[in-house]
């Protein structure tokens, strides 16, 4: 039985899967606010879930950031309570067996590679657009790391083109990530001379009423089919897949395949645009598979 893992800002989900994909058990608790209390949750998490399947598990645990290949320790999360530390190392004492870690956006897209949308492709990209953004990169059902453990991290380059000196927590400006979530939607909305709305209002908006609204959106699936066509020109995957909350707006899967012509270096873009199969859990059940033959984590 395999057990993964899904560190999040506001909660930590674990599952339990069998060889089959099958889901024995899983739970959801809220995130603690510091990281001791981080590696103690989680603990408790396996723990329980270990006994309520009543066998040996492994475990994979999938969170924000990477590990630095140069310390072994937490790097790029915006959780900030694990930048600095050694995650991996310090649940694997704590729980006496060895834990796997990988980035969340690559368990997401491993997830997706393995047994959802994109499973019968052999290269897959994956993309969480939500409270921040990121990506991963699959080939053959096995993650790429790369040689700096940051491969598929989209979220972080800068938007081409369309570029106007936002700031991100990263320190650097104009990354893709401070358009493409969900804050930088409605930051756009706001711009145009909206009222600060949700999401899901800003898209019912643009169906419905606000020619405004309509603008920002068709301007975001522009900006979003720009930056994925950097992906395809260097990567060229057989099929993305998106997940997090703004990925259930409906258009995405229209419009912007017709805008990334616009962009990607080809007289065709072949590449396949299609929503996650496993919605928020894909990224629990990609940690969980970091213990499969399909994963070189």
């Amino acid at each position: 039985m395999k057990l993964g893992i899904d560190l999040g800002g506001t909660k930590i989900e674990g599952v339990v899967l069998s060889s089959q994909g099958i889901v024995l058990a899983k739970e959801r608790i809220a995130t603690p606010k510091n990281y001791p209390a981080i590696i103690d949750a989680i603990a408790e998490l396996v723990c329980r879930l270990e006994r309520s399947t009543g066998g040996q598990v492994s475990v994979g645990v999938g969170g924000p950031g990477a590990e630095s290949a140069l310390t072994g320790r937490m790097k790029n999360s915006n959780t900030q309570c694990i930048n600095g530390e050694a995650l991996r190392e310090d649940l694997s004492t704590r729980l006496g067996k060895t834990v796997r870690f990988s980035n969340d956006a690559n368990c997401f897209a491993l997830s997706e590679a393995v047994d959802g949308a994109g499973a019968s492709y052999n290269s897959v990209f994956g993309v969480i657009l939500g409270t921040g953004t990121g990506g991963g990169l699959v080939f053959n059902k096995r993650v790429l790391s790369g040689a700096n453990g940051i491969a598929g991290e989209w979220g972080h380059i800068t938007m081409p083109y369309l570029g106007e000196g936002r700031a991100c927590y990263c320190g650097r400006k104009d990354c893709v990530e401070t358009f493409l979530c969900g804050a930088g939607l409605v930051r756009s909305y706001v711009a145009a001379g909206g009222d600060k709305l949700s999401v899901p209002d800003i898209v019912q908006r643009a169906i419905t009423e606000d020619a405004a609204a309509a603008a920002v959106l068709d301007n975001y699936c522009r900006q979003l089919a720009s930056a994925l066509a950097v992906v395809i020109n260097i990567v060229d995957p057989a099929v993305i897949v998106l997940g997090g909350g703004l990925s259930n707006i409906a258009m995405l899967y229209e419009k912007v395949p017709q805008y990334w012509n616009d962009y990607v270096f080809s007289d065709q873009c072949l590449t396949k645009l299609l929503p996650a199969k496993y919605g928020d859990s894909s990224g629990v059940r990609g940690a969980a598979w970091l213990w499969g033959d399909q994963s070189d984590a």
